[in-house]
Parts: C-alpha cells; structure tokens; sequence
C-alpha cells in the first residue's frame, strides 16, 4: 500500500490521467499496483489483450474513469473543497450548470464562480509545480528532505493532516525498533499519535489491497501482533488505513 502511494505522488500528470504507467517490464496501475507484463497476452472478460490493452481494460473496469477515481480520494489529498469536489463530479457525470446548480442548492451564477476559482487553481497548481520542480533543481534537494531524514508521504485517506504525519524514515525506524519485536508483534501501542500512525503502517504490510476481510480475519491477523486487536482494528478504520461497510461485516483496505 506504501509502495503504491509513493507511485502514484511520483507519476507524471500525464499517467495519473491514463491511470497507469509504462516501466521496463510492462505496464503498471498507479491506483492499485497490478502489473502487466510486455510480451504476454491477457484473456480478461473473454478477450484478449497485450499488456498495453490489459492495464487499460483493467483500470476502466476496476477504477473507472481516472477522474471519477481522483474526485473520490480525500479533500486533503485533491486540495478542494466540499463544494468544489461535488461541482467537478456532477460536472463529470455530464451535468450543466442549471442541473449543477440544482443538486448542489446554489444559484447557477455562484456555479460559474466556482468554475472560475477551479480555473484559478489550476493556474497556479502550474506555477507551484515549476516553483517546486526549480527548488529541487537548484538545491539538489527536495522539500521533504530535512535534517533529520525523509518526510514519509501523508496516507491518502488521512482525514486530520498535521505535524503528526511529519514522519522521517529516521522516526520510523526508530519507532519500529521500540514498539515491535523483529517478528512483526507488538511490544506495546504507543500513546503518541505519531508512533500510532508509523506502527499502523507496518500492521498494514499484512493486509492485501482489493481482498474483501471478514471481521474474524482481521481479529486473526491482528491477534498475532497484539492482545488487545479491537483497539487496532477500531484505530486502522479511524486512522484511514481501513474501509468498512455499514453493517461491519466487510473490511477492505482503502486505496
């Protein structure tokens, strides 16, 4: 899920518009990480693909299309605001502004506006990135290398984004190393919200994206780590590391 994350930040605006990016091997899903290699041939939905074909047909019927799937992640990660985000969905489903307008119980003039401050946005989104882009190229460094290590990147679905998620590869080192054994148990839940967040994490590696869990399999996995597996499972799904249906039968791990 880490690993996946870091793709998707790192890709070009160009692949997170495809949903996906070409590597050495083959072609790869930035929203979930499936892989699909150069010289094979894929049957999917009883017809045949090359690895090009496949990741395409995969991520339209896995994901959708790639801007129905950007407008679903978290405000803190897109940069809008409640208002913006459901303009540009029911913008995406096809809706003019006097339908727009309708749904979302504001006067279609106030629609315009926002479609004028979205346009803003965008403008100055390119300036921050030549900005960030010229900074890194001056410095040799980028904006989440400090003096005490790596910034680790914010979870996508983090929905209280502070200096909690400030974590450096050095903190998490040395976090891991207190409050877990070599096996991967848990010696003792940190108090601190950032110790939380950094073993979080690490219980995570056990789960697998895209796999519908039971109540009772995650209890198993989390028993192996920690007596107290409630007050994990409760902080996966508070922490945004976990998505669970209404009736909490079903957990799956949030992309």
């Amino acid at each position: 899920m880490e690993q996946n994350r870091e793709v998707m930040w790192k890709a070009t605006i160009e692949e997170l518009v495809d949903g996906f990016q070409e590597v050495k091997e083959g072609f790869t899903c930035i929203f979930c990480g499936k892989s699909f290699k150069k010289g094979r041939i894929y049957e999917l939905d009883q017809t045949l693909f090359d690895a090009y074909g496949a990741v395409k047909h995969h991520r339209e019927k896995d994901h959708g299309e790639s801007v129905d799937y950007l407008l679903n992640l978290h405000s803190n990660v897109t940069g809008l605001s409640e208002v913006q985000q459901q303009i540009l969905k029911l913008m995406s489903s096809g809706k003019g502004d006097k339908e727009i307008a309708a749904e979302v119980g504001i006067a279609q003039s106030t629609v315009r506006n926002h479609r004028f401050k979205l346009r803003e946005k965008e403008k100055q989104a390119k300036i921050f990135l030549a900005l960030m882009r010229s900074l890194e190229e001056k410095t040799s460094r980028s904006i989440n290398e400090t003096d005490c290590g790596v910034i680790e990147e914010i979870h996508s679905n983090a929905t209280m984004v502070d200096d909690r998620y400030t974590i450096t590869d050095q903190e998490r080192e040395k976090t891991i190393k207190t409050y877990m054994t070599e096996e991967g148990a848990i010696k003792q839940y940190p108090s601190k919200e950032k110790k939380k967040i950094i073993i979080l994490g690490e219980i995570m590696k056990n789960f697998v994206r895209g796999r519908d869990y039971s109540e009772a399999e995650v209890n198993k996995v989390l028993k192996r780590m920690y007596d107290d597996y409630p007050t994990l499972r409760r902080a996966l799904i508070e922490y945004g590391f976990f998505d669970r249906s209404t009736d909490c039968k079903v957990y799956r791990v949030k992309e």
